[in-house]
């Protein structure tokens, strides 16, 4: 009877200190709650409202009979129309559009010839998401009968497609780079969300606050060693996806190295900001692991930004993660510039400064 006392005693301690501890005691909650959420209302592989664009060479009742069939599926939604399928390429590069209808001058024509074995049009598709692209594939033998009431081929598709960037449709081509934006999330998060708290349980920040630094140079300090980690585990996964797998760098070196530098810069200011409000390091683990979820499932790495739900998607949007998903898959495999992705650009530059401004106020407070 004793020894079961004893367990008691010391199993109703670690209910007394779990409910002190209100940032553990909120984890307990809030993963298992975050992750039925996003996995039963966010993630959704059926896929609307791609955004898509328009080459109508036609300009005729047929293409606009076309163009009204192709956006009634909700499957796609026209953003953009262009003049020549260079432009449409272009769009596509730059990641504007995740695929083009081009419908060509002799549409009509194509669909009266009882002998014609021409598709209608042609879908250009961006084939570094096999998800989207799959949604995408399912329209080339969409019905069409008001204009092929004449048309006698039935086994021929409406529409032709080709796809850009990974024709194949091989997996690791669209994982291996969302999986550096992953693993940089969860290293240089983890990394710094634990350097403040680590020199407070080891009592080196008494040293740190006597010492002549300012908290903005102690912050830089703080990430600088880490930027050189995450740039070498970025060459350590594309190497390894290029030589292995096969994984395509169409990219230039210099745009490559500039959007990892952004989001590395991203993600450790976020860590900073973790590492000056946790207490422990047990505590600064949690709250990493707090971000690293949706930054894994709402980035876009497994599942397509198309296939969730409006609210999901400003989640999405507030993550350092969704942005570099974007950029990194656009440089590497469609060889794309930071100049063609801006609004991301922009996004991880600020956050980096802004970031870095709230956790050096933030060390300013807990010095007082």
């Amino acid at each position: 009877m004793k020894f079961l006392g004893r367990i008691a005693a010391i199993t109703l301690k670690e209910f007394r200190q779990l409910s002190r501890d209100r940032l553990t005691f909120g984890m307990v909650v809030m993963i298992p709650l975050i992750q039925l959420l996003l996995f039963g209302y966010a993630i959704n592989n059926n896929i609307r409202n791609i955004n898509v664009g328009l080459v109508d060479q036609a300009q005729s009742f047929a293409s606009r009979s076309i163009i009204d069939a192709v956006k009634a599926t909700q499957v796609v939604q026209v953003v953009a129309s262009y003049n020549s399928i260079q432009d449409a390429e272009a769009a596509i590069t730059a990641g504007q559009v995740r695929a083009v209808l081009v419908l060509p001058h002799d549409l009509e024509q194509r669909a009266a010839n009882k002998a014609s074995q021409q598709p209608l049009g042609q879908w250009l598709i961006d084939g570094s998401d096999n998800i989207v692209s799959s949604a995408l594939l399912g329209l080339r033998n969409m019905p069409l009968q008001e204009l092929q009431r004449n048309y006698s081929q039935q086994n021929t598709p409406s529409f032709e497609a080709v796809l850009y960037f990974n024709p194949e449709r091989r997996t690791p081509v669209n994982i291996v780079p969302g999986l550096l934006a992953v693993i940089l999330t969860m290293t240089m998060i983890l990394f710094t969300a634990t350097a403040i708290v680590r020199e407070k349980e080891r009592g080196n920040i008494e040293l740190l606050i006597t010492t002549p630094l300012r908290s903005l140079e102690l912050m830089l300090g703080k990430i600088i060693p880490f930027i050189l980690i995450g740039l070498t585990q970025m060459t350590i996964i594309l190497s390894l996806g290029h030589f292995v797998f096969d994984v395509p760098i169409n990219g230039q070196p210099v745009q490559i190295v500039g959007a990892t530098l952004l989001f590395i810069s991203a993600s450790l200011t976020l860590g900073l900001i973790i590492s000056t409000i946790a207490k422990t390091q047990l505590q600064a683990m949690q709250m990493t692991v707090f971000i690293l979820l949706p930054s894994i499932l709402l980035s876009g790495f497994l599942f397509p930004y198309e296939g969730m739900p409006a609210p999901a998607r400003y989640i999405a949007e507030a993550l350092p993660a969704t942005h570099f998903v974007r950029m990194i898959r656009g440089v590497v495999l469609r060889d794309a510039s930071l100049l063609n992705m801006q609004a991301d650009t922009a996004f991880l530059a600020g956050f980096t400064v802004i970031g870095l401004l709230i956790a050096t106020l933030k060390f300013k407070k807990s010095l007082d």
